[in-house]
Formats: structure tokens, C-alpha cells, sequence
């Protein structure tokens, strides 16, 4: 009986021996799995706020493109080309000073920086601004003949400054203005008014208008597009074919 017993308490005391080791090392496994869950929440949280601040700034980002496209939006059509127009002739002003400075001429240095390419380029660009167009009508000539002398004009702004304090608002009539005889032109006006009068009537008197034949020519012809050909003809085969002509004309052909 007490063997019995003996040997039952070493059986029941193995167990407990196996028991107590397995327990070890879970207990040294929980830690390491611990450590290695926070830092990968740590890593986790990390790429969250990373991306919470890029979140942040690509929203700051469009924001300011919307107010920048917005403003785009409310500027005038052409407002890139005045743009660049200013900052070209805030150069040419700085240019300006630059050769005064000096002692130079800036329309002398301008034109030694400019290449014949350039000087060809722009020339071409010249005659395509004003081509001239012909006749259409009698209300485009007189437009153009309107254009042609207001560019002309060179107003005297002295004068100008001295009927404004004059007249003051009387100055721009309205509907309702009453001025009629207040004014009285001076002598220098008149004499441009005259002297541009009489330039006009010189450079008319060059012109004559163009008829499209000669009443007095022989009909040698059929309709218009024969009688081109007529003045083609004789113009190449003319002086070949003049006595030809001459002997048809009095009958004395052979």
C-alpha cells in the first residue's frame, strides 16, 4: 500500500515538473510580443500622421490654386500681353537711363543689338499691320481716310490745359450744352486746318479714276475674259504682227 502511494505521488510529480517549464517560457515570449505589437502600432501611427500632414498640405495647396485661378478668372482677357508689355518697357525705360548715363544714344545702341534677321522680321511685320486693302466702299475709304488723318494729329496740350481751367465743364458738352459761338479757333489752327486742306487736294489731284476701257479704242473683243487675252497677245506678239494687222485693216492682204 505505500508503495503503491509512492509511486503514484512520482507520477503526479513529473507532471507538475513540465508544467512549470512550459510555463517559463510563455511567460518570457509574452514580453518580446508585446514590445514587437507597440512599436508596429508606433509605426503604424507614425505613417498616419505622416499622412495627415500631407493630407493637410495638398488641401493648403489647392486652396491657394483656386484663389490664384480665381483671380486669373477676374482678370481682363489680354491682361498676360499688357503684362508683358509693361515689363518691356519698364527695360527699355532702365535701358534709357542706362545710356543717358553713359552718354550714349539709345536709339543708336537699339539699333546695333538688332540683328538683320530682326531688322527683316520686322519689316515684314510693318507692311502686314496697314495692307492696304483697296475699295470696297464709300464708308470703309472714308474710315480709313478718318484714321489716316487723326493719326496725323499731334494735339498741342499746353493750349488744351489752358481751355480746360478757361472753360472748365463747359469744355465737354453734353445734349443740353448751350456753347454755340463760344469758341473761336486760333490763327495757327487755321493755317494747319488750311495747310492739311491743301495737301489732301495735291495728293487728290494725282489720282484719277480708273476706267475700264477707252471709248475711243477699237472692239476687238467678244466679253471681258477675250479682251484680256486680246491685251496679252498684244503685248507678246504685237510688234510681230503689226503690219499683218494694218494690211487686214486697209484690205491690201494677200
Amino acid at each position: 500500500m505505500a508503495a503503491a502511494e509512492v509511486s503514484a505521488l512520482g507520477g503526479l510529480g513529473a507532471p507538475d515538473a513540465d508544467g512549470g517549464g512550459s510555463s517559463g517560457s510563455e511567460d518570457e515570449a509574452r514580453p518580446e510580443a508585446a514590445a514587437a505589437a507597440a512599436q508596429k502600432r508606433e509605426e503604424r501611427l507614425r505613417r498616419f500622421r505622416e499622412l495627415h500632414l500631407k493630407r493637410n498640405e495638398a488641401r493648403k495647396l489647392n486652396h491657394q490654386e483656386v484663389v490664384e485661378e480665381d483671380k486669373r478668372l477676374k482678370l481682363p482677357a489680354n491682361w498676360e500681353a499688357k503684362k508683358a508689355r509693361l515689363e518691356w518697357q519698364l527695360q527699355v525705360e532702365e535701358k534709357k537711363k542706362e545710356c543717358a548715363a553713359r552718354g550714349e544714344d539709345y536709339e543708336r545702341v537699339k539699333l546695333l543689338e538688332i540683328s538683320a534677321e530682326e531688322a527683316e522680321r520686322w519689316e515684314r511685320k510693318k507692311k502686314k499691320k496697314n495692307p492696304d486693302l483697296g475699295f470696297s466702299d464709300y464708308a470703309a475709304a472714308q474710315l480709313r481716310q478718318y484714321q489716316r488723318l487723326t493719326r496725323q494729329i499731334k494735339p498741342d496740350l499746353e493750349q488744351y490745359e489752358q481751355m480746360k481751367e478757361q472753360y472748365g465743364e463747359a469744355l465737354y458738352p453734353t445734349s443740353n450744352s448751350l456753347i454755340h459761338g463760344s469758341h473761336v479757333p486760333s490763327k495757327e489752327g487755321i493755317d494747319r486746318m488750311v495747310a492739311d486742306l491743301e495737301k489732301q487736294i495735291e495728293k487728290r489731284e494725282k489720282y484719277s479714276r480708273r476706267r475700264p476701257y477707252n471709248d475711243d479704242a477699237d472692239i476687238d473683243y467678244i466679253n471681258e475674259r477675250n479682251a484680256k487675252f486680246n491685251k496679252k497677245a498684244e503685248r507678246f506678239y504685237g510688234k510681230y504682227t503689226a503690219e499683218i494687222k494694218q494690211n487686214l485693216e486697209r484690205g491690201t492682204a494677200v
